[in-house]
């Protein structure tokens, strides 16, 4: 990288997890009306795409054991992009018995074998001959399908993931009729510049035709940093889950992703346009904070949006 780009992408997409990836790894048991609330007000903050729930086994998330009552009872505006999260064929299946109640569905596995199989209990081949008949079903519904890669970045077990696996994998993925590949930094083990030149080959390896998101956890206080350096390297769609809620199942110590009020107020302070208003984001993270009743990881919903009296 050489220095920051003489002029940043003129806006940005941001797609809310938080309801999802946040919620699921939180201790507390959060009552599906308070799910309910916090998703409603999300969905009126200008945020275009929110990841509601998933259709995953109560017994192994029982955080969101309620998905179907959730997305029946969410009132979300025209506009905003509803998308579940499903492991498997089965949980497709479930969320189908819904599917007036959102627009894309979204797919993952792990790019460690390791990691894979302490998440999902399989390996990786095994993951995608699934995800190959589940996109392609979530496809012939006419929803758009988004495919996350955990683990892109680096492996807590394994260390080192090769870029080239990685990559193997998105393909696979685009080629079952993925048209978005999120690539996550599961346990927040990426750098600046590990995230730069992942994205610029990544870019030229699966073509203009597949949006590439970028996936950061916060667990090493280089979130938004990495952001900047995706940002660097053509990279205009984010996921980011407001008040930094979540984390990942496996290992322990794996914090939440970057926080949406603190991504939307870097870019706003770079004249980078996301449609969000930040007050209301904050609201809403204020909102979850009530809701869990204890302190939250956000920066910006402690010190609040940049006040420059009026001077700029």
């Amino acid at each position: 990288m050489h220095g920051l780009p003489s002029a940043p992408p003129s806006s940005v997409d941001i797609r809310e997890v938080g309801p999802r990836d946040g919620f699921q790894n939180e201790p507390e048991t959060i009552a599906t009306a308070d799910k309910v609330a916090l998703i409603d007000r999300l969905a009126r903050t200008g945020v275009r795409r929110i990841e509601v729930t998933s259709f995953v086994r109560p017994d192994v998330v029982p955080q969101l054991a309620d998905a179907r009552e959730v997305l029946k009872a969410i009132d979300v505006p025209a506009g905003v992009s509803r998308s579940v999260l499903v492991p498997n064929m089965r949980g497709l299946e479930s969320a189908l018995a819904l599917r007036d109640r959102f627009e894309e569905v979204g797919v993952f596995l792990s790019a460690s074998e390791t990691h894979n199989g302490r998440n999902v209990n399989r390996t990786t081949d095994e993951s995608l001959r699934e995800l190959d008949a589940v996109i392609a079903r979530a496809r012939d519904e006419g929803l758009r399908v988004e495919a996350v890669i955990a683990t892109s970045f680096g492996c807590p077990y394994e260390g080192v993931v090769d870029r080239h696996r990685v990559l193997t994998i998105a393909r696979r993925l685009t080629d079952a009729g993925a048209g978005e590949i999120g690539f996550g930094d599961t346990t927040g083990m990426a750098n600046p510049v590990q995230v730069y030149e992942h994205f610029k080959v990544a870019a030229a390896a699966l073509g203009d035709g597949v949006q590439l998101t970028a996936h950061f956890h916060n667990t090493r206080g280089q979130g938004l940093a990495n952001v900047l350096a995706a940002m660097q390297a053509g990279c205009t769609s984010y996921e980011s889950s407001f008040g930094e809620l979540g984390g990942c199942p496996v290992p322990a110590g794996a914090t939440g992703n970057i926080a949406s009020e603190d991504l939307v107020s870097m870019l706003h302070e770079m004249g980078v346009h996301t449609a969000i208003n930040l007050p209301a984001l904050i609201d809403a993270a204020a909102a979850a904070r009530a809701v869990l009743g204890r302190p939250l990881g956000s920066h910006t919903l402690v010190a609040g949006p940049v006040d420059w009296k009026g001077r700029r």
